[in-house]
């Protein structure tokens, strides 16, 4: 057996990845466990969407190797969207590059920003991937934190001030998930500002701001923000188009030139079908988000009773496709989950996946129909009383 890179000796295997094989291992004993944990969207994306990839699968020479930028027309619709949506003007050419999902982006930054040793700064709780991408680049994770009492935004003042001075690259992300906190003004211009201030930078992940919030806000929106800041966003979440795997990442040219020296390192260029596809879908009118919304203000709503059942309190200000909540006093998230799960065939995220600080809080997802979250209430207050 040869050894395995040092680069990966820390790095453990996703816990969605080993629950979704305890969950199959129960459901192939018999158990109908209903899977409230995972954020991968059920409703299907606009008809015309999938149309649109039909057409163009259906044309020959589209099957060939794809330009690493991808096409024009992608870039300019994602410069479209973001000038009707967020705003905010970037040039296609240059300061926008499609990516096979924004996941691919995360790897991708840090393989082009970081060396070993290198200081970055990552939120607890967060999105497990900063992490891991840290490591495998052999960087120096240096966790900030985000707490309910602090409303979930950072407190610049408690970084550690060697951690602060040797960091060269900061996650955020919002609207943020795991916890909701919806984005404003003021939280991006403070990051911004602090951007410029420690030469650090920011990338903020954006793939949330559609759903269930009424006022999407871009990082790029603030003034200066080109300078030391990325944003990434993904067509995942808003439209519905989770495995077709399309994200983009958009910010000054240098760096996007820096990551695109990565990326066309790396894979070959997104399939023309999808790129067209993704084109229709970001001309969608704001009815689209509005309709989905909808479904999803519902599943809120049940989602809200599940918590009631279990003893839950959340914030009803939080956006996203997930609910945030803190569990009752005394108990522990993953013991607390683990006995939904087989007590009640349930699956819920426990909040201390996404880091310490994520401890006594548990994350349910939106991405069920409302009968199967009627079906959880249904069970939960039959065990209950």
């Amino acid at each position: 057996m040869i050894k395995v890179a040092d680069r990966i000796a820390d790095v453990q295997e996703y816990y969605f990845s080993k629950k979704l094989d305890e969950i199959r291992a129960m459901v192939a004993s018999g158990k109908d466990v209903i899977n409230l944990g995972i954020g991968s969207p059920d409703m299907p994306p606009a008809p015309e969407v999938a149309e649109e990839l039909i057409k163009s699968a259906s044309n020959t020479a589209n099957h060939a190797y794809q330009s690493y930028r991808s096409i024009p027309e992608l870039r300019s619709a994602i410069a479209g969207f973001y000038q009707s949506h967020y705003g905010v003007t970037v040039d296609p050419a240059n300061e926008v590059l499609p990516l096979l999902g924004s996941k691919e982006g995360v790897m991708y930054i840090s393989m082009a920003f970081l060396n070993p040793g290198d200081t970055v700064l990552i939120p607890n709780p967060g999105y497990p991937a900063y992490k891991t991408a840290a490591e495998m680049m052999g960087a120096k994770v240096a966790f900030y934190d985000l707490k309910e009492e602090n409303e979930w935004v950072p407190k610049f003042s408690t970084i550690d001030k060697a951690d602060l001075k040797a960091a060269k690259l900061m996650w955020v992300n919002y609207p943020n998930m795991p916890t909701g906190k919806r984005a404003n003004k003021e939280i991006l211009r403070s990051l911004v500002e602090f951007a410029g201030q420690h030469d650090i930078l920011i990338v903020n992940d954006n793939p949330y701001s559609f759903i269930l919030n009424e006022k999407p806000l871009s990082m790029l929106s603030v003034e200066g923000s080109m300078e030391n800041c990325l944003e990434l966003n993904s067509m995942s979440k808003a439209f519905n188009m989770a495995g077709w795997r399309v994200g983009m990442v958009s910010g000054r040219k240098e760096y996007i030139d820096a990551i695109l020296r990565v990326k066309s390192n790396v894979d070959s260029g997104m399939f023309r079908p999808i790129q067209d596809a993704a084109v229709k879908a970001l001309s969608l009118p704001r009815s689209w988000f509005d309709s989905i919304n909808q479904e999803y203000a519902k599943r809120r709503k049940l989602a809200e009773q599940i918590l009631d059942v279990l003893g839950c309190k959340h914030d009803e200000e939080q956006s996203g496709m997930f609910l945030w909540a803190r569990i009752p006093s005394g108990r522990q998230s993953e013991e607390f989950v683990d006995e939904i799960l087989q007590e009640r065939h349930v699956f819920i995220t426990p909040g201390t996946i996404f880091g310490s600080n994520g401890e006594g809080y548990i994350r349910i997802s939106l991405c069920s129909t409302q009968e199967a979250l009627k079906k959880v209430i249904n069970r939960l207050e039959t065990v209950k009383a």
